[in-house]
């Protein structure tokens, strides 16, 4: 079982870059593996570099504001939580990713990196539809679909929302 005492939070900087790249194809291949077309998995998988420097890019200049979970001086996960981008939304803030190795789900490192990184204010997320364990989990964080969809490469996406509109 991993042990979350183990795990330290702090802000992404641009010297993760390799790291996080690896780490987003890896969680997006555990995370979408029969949810999203493996066309799309592949193409992430055979980018390192140019995900490499996009991450590098969002580390010294996002708006958002992107947390990593080290154990071990491994990253495990992340999280990005950054200024509402949907128009027709009256929230200040959007959960832009969060994710996690798929050995530590269900151990509550999901948790604590929401919980650190937006505590309990009202904001917004997409979902992939079809993604159970992920809509269970923001079901538990207090989040519900408000009925927008919106349709991506990757397949259909709902909207939760926590708190006013």
């Amino acid at each position: 079982m991993p042990d979350l005492s183990g795990v330290v939070l702090r802000p992404l900087s641009t010297d993760d870059a390799p790291a996080m790249a690896r780490l987003h194809v890896a969680v997006w291949d555990e995370a979408y593996a029969g949810l999203v077309p493996e066309s799309i998995l592949a193409e992430r998988r055979a980018d390192l570099d140019g995900r490499t420097e996009r991450w590098r890019r969002t580390a010294a200049t996002s708006p958002a504001a992107t947390t990593v979970a080290v154990h071990d001086g491994e990253l495990v996960g992340f999280v990005s939580v950054g200024p509402g981008r949907d128009a027709d939304l009256d929230l200040a803030e959007e959960l832009w990713a969060l994710y996690v190795r798929a050995a530590w789900w269900g151990h509550g490192l999901g948790h604590r990196m929401l919980a650190a990184t937006l505590a309990d204010r009202p904001a917004y997320l997409w979902v992939l539809a079809g993604n159970d364990r992920a809509l269970a989990f923001y079901r538990r964080q207090g989040f519900a679909p408000d009925g927008v969809e919106r349709h991506e490469p990757e397949g259909r996406e709902l909207r939760l929302v926590r708190g006013s509109r």
